[in-house]
């Protein structure tokens, strides 16, 4: 997107304006920005407010600083864009990261959902089915088997 007011850089600086009750957008380039009296240095993106860089500390101004060595992505630009760069980034910023993950979920260890049928799609009942069918044949117990089999297949064609 262009700037609207020069036409020639891209569209950096997005500022919505509500004047009674009506919002206006409006896209311009940095310089263009800047002529117009936008403060653009000290703008604080939504991740930044969101993660608490406002009013930093200086522990958050270390961490600002300290980069991973995987992909040198430094903590400020994770606290700016809320996006890592590598695998190697969550050991860099758990620290920073932990709280973060402790708000936005309901803990710090991923559970995951259960599925509805088993590891390779087969209900569990079917898959226990399936296993007593083969103790019963290797006890060679026959007659239970063939029962085992007519179930096994009922419920196969019904789809479980």
């Amino acid at each position: 997107m262009l700037c609207e007011c020069c036409q020639q850089h891209d569209a950096t600086i997005h500022v919505t304006q509500v004047i009674d009750g009506k919002s206006r957008e409006l896209h311009l380039c940095e310089h263009c920005a800047e002529e117009s009296g936008l403060n653009v240095q000290n703008v604080m993106s939504l991740p930044e407010v969101l993660f608490g860089l406002a009013g930093a500390t200086e522990e958050d101004k270390e961490s600002a600083a300290r980069s991973c060595p995987g992909c040198h992505l430094r903590g400020a630009d994770l606290k700016k864009t809320g996006r890592l760069g590598c695998p190697q980034c969550y050991r860099t910023f758990a620290k920073e990261l932990t709280p973060m993950l402790a708000a936005m979920h309901k803990g710090l260890r991923h559970a995951g959902k259960s599925p509805a049928h088993g590891a390779a799609g087969v209900p569990d009942g079917l898959e226990d089915l399936r296993r007593q069918l083969g103790e019963a044949v290797r006890e060679e117990r026959f007659e239970e088997a063939a029962r085992l089999r007519d179930r096994i297949r009922e419920l196969d064609h019904d789809g479980g």
